[in-house]
């Protein structure tokens, strides 16, 4: 195994460890990935108990200590509180990457932004977009002349680093808005700097 590769495969497996040492109630780590991998997700508790299958109790004990430590924002919709991430807050941006790094996107969208082609921005989708942990990770790349059979090799790769399957679709900008006129929760991951 390649030094990159073993150097890979440990900081994963350091990845892992670490957030469940540091983080050992499950439904926290669920909650996490929620709220603060896509700051735009909304929830309740019912529809929490549905997507967890986690207890009620165990659900609405974290959620009041995520509120209490003001992680978490609440407010009212008819009889329901409905809680988001309080992207105010001065650790929003930390956990947020943590949680980035905990999935692995972080290194995925280093790998796929690099010798590409000319992509201008790089979109999360499906579940993950949603705030759901899941064994899929859905990507939209937006550009021009990208490098399919480079693309391919680096999802390979991709897929073995983070330990996940990786989907993709691939846009024109000029195909954007209608594709994001259909798709709920996009969560931009990055985007070129066009002042260069």
């Amino acid at each position: 195994m390649s030094n990159f590769a073993t150097h890979s495969v440990f900081i994963y497996i350091y990845k892992e460890i670490m957030i469940d040492t540091l983080v050992t109630s499950k439904t926290r780590v669920k909650l996490l990935l929620k709220f603060f991998l896509n700051y735009n997700t909304t929830s309740w508790l019912r529809d929490l108990e549905n997507e967890f299958g986690d207890s009620t109790n165990a659900i609405r004990l974290e959620l009041n200590r995520f509120e209490k430590a003001g992680m978490l924002d609440s407010f009212s919709k008819g009889n329901k509180k409905i809680y988001r991430a309080n992207t105010g807050h001065p650790l929003f941006n930390d956990i947020h990457n943590i949680i980035m790094k905990y999935v692995g996107i972080d290194r995925l969208v280093e790998k796929v932004i690099s010798n590409i082609g000319e992509l201008h921005s790089a979109y999360l989708t499906g579940d993950f977009a949603r705030g759901k942990d899941s064994p899929v990770v859905d990507l939209l790349l937006v550009g021009e002349n990208i490098d399919r059979v480079y693309l391919l090799k680096l999802v390979e790769k991709g897929e073995k680093m983070i330990s996940r399957k990786i989907r993709y679709i691939i846009l024109h900008q000029e195909e954007l808005k209608d594709y994001m006129d259909e798709v709920n929760n996009a969560l931009l991951l990055w985007q070129r700097d066009n002042k260069k």
